[in-house]
Parts: C-alpha cells; sequence; structure tokens
C-alpha cells in the first residue's frame, strides 16, 4: 500500500514498511502545492537581495560572507561538495531510505525553500529502488547528518555511487537505468536537502522498532526461565504493579501471565519458594522500565519525523526567514541514548536468569549447568561466558555520546550532539543483545525439558520453536552454532510471531 507523505503522520511503523518493506511513497498534493508556494517566497527575496543564511551567504563559519548571483547559482554544488566528506563502509539500505523518506516528510511542511524537482526526486529514489551509497561515519549531529546526507545527495547532480537492483553503481548510471532524471541543484536547494538529523533519526526509529519487538521476546524468555526455577507467580498479578502505576511494568506483567496461563505453577501445584531473588520477581519493573524509556524515545523521534528540521526555515504566510538550530540532534540523541541503556539493563537481567538456571546452588535442582553428566559433561557451563562478553561490551556502548561534543567550524558550531555516534552504537548493542536474549532462551528450554510439570502454553510455544533450530544438549558439542543459531532466531522475531498465534498479542 503507498504511503503518503504529508508532513504530519510519519511514524515508526510507516518509517520502517518504507525503509525496510519497500513499501511505496507519494506526496501529499497538498505538501507539494506548499513546496512551490515557499519556494516563490525564496525566489522573490532572492530578485530583491534580501540576506538569507546558506543562499546567498556562506555557510558556517562563512555564514558573514555574501554570495554574488553567479556564486548562488555554483554554491548548491560546492556545498554538496564539501560536506560530503564521511569515512567508512556504506550504510545499510534500510538507514538511507529511512532517511529519504524523512527529508521528503521534512521538504512537505513547505518551509524549506527547495524546488518541487528536488523533493521528487527523493520519491523517486524511494520507488524505483536506487539507493545512495553513503559512509557510515563523519556526522557530529548538529547541522543536521551533513556528511552523509550530502554523499545521497551527490545523485542529484548525477554523481556519487548509489545501489542498484543488488549492484553499487555510479550515480549517473544507476539514474540513468531507473529512468530518473537528474535535477541538478539551483539556489538553495543543496542545503535544503541535507541540512536535518535524518540519518540518526531513520536509524533510530528502525531500532525503536526492533526494541520494542525484543522487549516482548524478554518477557516470553523471562517467563520460561521463571517457570524452570519454579517461581512464584504473585510478582506477576497485575494488581500488584497498578498499584504503583508504572505503565510500563504493568504491560510486562500482563504479558508474563498470559504466557505462563496453563501452567502448574499457576494453578498451584508445584510448592514455590515464598518469594524469589530479584531477577525473578523484579523483572515486570524492569523490563517495564525499559518499555517506558522506549515509549519516550519513539514520542521524540516521532516528532522529530514530523517536525521541520532545517535552516534556514522560511514561512511564506509570514513573509519570514528564520535562522535557529532546527537542525540539531539533540533532542533524538538523549533519549536514544537511554534507550540504550534500557536494552543492556535487560540484557543484564536475562544474564543473571541465566546464570541461576545452570549455577547448581541457586537452580532449585536442576542439573548442574543443565548437563546430563555434570563434571563429564559441562552443559551450558560455557554459554555464560559468552552472554557476560556481549554485556560487557553493551555496558561500554552505554555511555552516553549525547554528552560528548567537540566543539566544530573554528567554534561556529560549537556544541553538536554526537547523535549519529548514539544510533551506531544503538545497532551494536541490539546485536549483542539478540545474543544475550538467545543464550537464555536456549537455556531455559533446556531447563525445562528437564522438568515434569506442564509450563505455559506460551512459554511451551516458545521451547516448540526453539527446538525447530536448536537440539536438546544431551552430549556436549561445539555450541558456537546453536548460540548463532538462537541469535539469528531472536533477530528474526519468529519465537515471538509463532508465541503470540498460540495465545493472542502480547501488550505493544
Amino acid at each position: 500500500m503507498t504511503i503518503l507523505l504529508t508532513g504530519s503522520d510519519l511514524t515508526v511503523e510507516k518509517l520502517v514498511a518504507i525503509a525496510r518493506n519497500h513499501e511505496p511513497v507519494a506526496l501529499d498534493p497538498q505538501a507539494l502545492e506548499r513546496i512551490k508556494i515557499c519556494r516563490a517566497m525564496l525566489e522573490e527575496k532572492l530578485a530583491n537581495k534580501e540576506v538569507m543564511y546558506g543562499t546567498n551567504t556562506g555557510i558556517g563559519e562563512f555564514s558573514e560572507t555574501m554570495l554574488n548571483d553567479e556564486q548562488v547559482k555554483e554554491f548548491q554544488k560546492y556545498l554538496i561538495y564539501n560536506h560530503a566528506a564521511g569515512i567508512g563502509e556504506p550504510l545499510p539500505v534500510e538507514y538511507v531510505r529511512g532517511a529519504l523518506a524523512g527529508r521528503i516528510n521534512v521538504h512537505a511542511h513547505g518551509n524549506s525553500a527547495c524546488r518541487p524537482e528536488i523533493t521528487l526526486t527523493l520519491i523517486e529514489l524511494l520507488n524505483k529502488g536506487v539507493t545512495p551509497v553513503v559512509c557510515t561515519k563523519g556526522s557530529v549531529g548538529a547541522s543536521g547528518d551533513l556528511a552523509p546526507m550530502a554523499q545521497a545527495m551527490l545523485l542529484l547532480m548525477g554523481e556519487g555511487e548509489a545501489f542498484y537492483q543488488g549492484a553499487r553503481l555510479s550515480g549517473a548510471e544507476a539514474m540513468q537505468k531507473a529512468g530518473i532524471p537528474i535535477p541538478g541543484l539551483q539556489a538553495r536547494d543543496g542545503l535544503a536537502a541535507i541540512n536535518g538529523s535524518n540519518v540518526l533519526t531513520a536509524i533510530s526509529a528502525l531500532h525503536i522498532y526492533d526494541m520494542e519487538r525484543f522487549l516482548k521476546q524478554a518477557e516470553i524468555a523471562a517467563a520460561m526461565s521463571i517457570e524452570a526455577l519454579l517461581g512464584n507467580m504473585k510478582p506477576y498479578n497485575t494488581k500488584l504493579h497498578e498499584l504503583r502505576g508504572f505503565t510500563g511494568a504493568i504491560a510486562s506483567a500482563k504479558n508474563i501471565a498470559k504466557l505462563i496461563e496453563g501452567s502448574d505453577l499457576a494453578t498451584g501445584k508445584m510448592k514455590t519458594k515464598v518469594q524469589d531473588a530479584y531477577s525473578m520477581r523484579s523483572t515486570p519493573q524492569v523490563i517495564g522500565a525499559a518499555r517506558d524509556a522506549i515509549a519516550y524515545a519513539k514520542s521524540q523521534v516521532e516528532i522529530e519525523l514530523n517536525g521541520v528540521g532545517d535552516n534556514p526555515i522560511f514561512i511564506p504566510e509570514d513573509k519570514l526567514t528564520l535562522t535557529g538550530a532546527n537542525f540539531q540532534g539533540s533532542p533524538v540523541a538523549l533519549p536514544m541514548d537511554m534507550a540504550g541503556a534500557a536494552i543492556t539493563m535487560v540484557c543484564v537481567l536475562s544474564e543473571r536468569r541465566l546464570n541461576r538456571l545452570t549455577n547448581p546452588a541457586l537452580s532449585q535442582g536442576l542439573p548442574d549447568f543443565l548437563a546430563h553428566q555434570p563434571g563429564f559433561y559441562s552443559g551450558l557451563m560455557l554459554s555464560q561466558y559468552t552472554a557476560d562478553h556481549l554485556i560487557v561490551e553493551q555496558r561500554i556502548l552505554s555511555a552516553p555520546a549525547s554528552i560528548q561534543s567537540i566543539p566544530a567550524a573554528a567554534d561556529q558550531e560549537d556544541f553538536v550532539s554526537m547523535g549519529m555516534n548514539t544510533a551506531l552504537k544503538n545497532g551494536q548493542i541490539l546485536d549483542n543483545a539478540y545474543g544475550v536474549l538467545g543464550i537464555e532462551f536456549m537455556a531455559a528450554a533446556q531447563a525445562l525439558d528437564f522438568r515434569e510439570f506442564t509450563a505455559g502454553k506460551g512459554s511451551l510455544k516458545a521451547r516448540e520453536v526453539i527446538r525447530k533450530h536448536v537440539a536438546h544438549l544431551e552430549v556436549d558439542r561445539p555450541l558456537y552454532n546453536d548460540h548463532n543459531k538462537m541469535k539469528a532466531l531472536v533477530k528474526s522475531g519468529e519465537i515471538l510471531e509463532e508465541v503470540e498465534k498460540a495465545i493472542g498479542a502480547l501488550i505493544h
């Protein structure tokens, strides 16, 4: 289904559909009219020699330098050249597609003053599958993601490189093969195409989507582990959490209670402790806190996706040009730093449950390290080592990037968000998280195999899915294959999808 970009209703889910699932997009006709009106205002102001930053002046430290008429025509080209200064391997295609969609949505407000051809060309890039090659590193997340966005916008001049139909081509060849006319750049066009935090915001939107799914899987793994450890079920009574009032904890408790419905533990057939360790009974509060943090981050990301992130900003109804800092990435970087730390926190909790499953002093009678002949076989002893390595790396990556500003541009840009660093490290945090949770899933399934009672319907379905990918550990074997299969399984979301088919949707 075609997604209409209006400037005001782009959600995380819509961005994922465009960036990851290649849903077609269209520009709202009213948005196109707004763009035309704003462009007419700019051209009138240019004719009247009104001073406008980045249009007939230089940029950054050169903002006081006035350009003559001939320089105005050429300036945008050199602006893009100069700013296409990244480094490293190409960003994933979905990140770049997301950034293009976000930039179109900025233009849709009609406050950027680029020609309509620029915005419509970005629409064509998305719909015809031409994705600019963009280096991963180089943005400081203020004045927008200038380096990656400028590299992307080389295509507007038929330059740079692009991925098209699985091949990496020159920009000119990709545009020609896709049948996309090259619009070129005129006054204001280049800066209007790059001056926003669209790359870090698109990456963050994709991460938010994955984080939400990850937390539901964390609740499934927790339910399995808690059952395998003969947990007391009282901590997952919704009333307990409603009395405190945190939305995330209430949702998490409801999900865990739903997953363990039908369990002998839930019906009281099994003897349990009066009170379990924190890593078990605090699960709704901890995952709930992560839920609340990520919900806040999502709200900020969606504000940015639908805001006018640009500089200067043109307001046709008031014939006004305003310069400011609406490109600044901090409103997204700060909450996304918190979101990354939240995922790390959930993984620390996961590893503590893994420890209880494998530690004979804590495992409620399970075999040592879940091995069939402890001492001769070591079972899942070394799986904990792997999880610990991943978590230490996550902890290092959870240091906030949003406080790491290094001034740039001769101190004209003397506070920057470093939001691209936040986005990139969150990708690494998530990648490790899939591994940590995969190991807990594997251990929980192994532990449930040893138990002789009926587990909850959700837990049983999850174990069934796991067993399609990883066999029960009867005899010691190299575990790296199992770890990698489980990591891929968590990343795919198959466990979540199958569990929800069996017991109904978990609370989002």
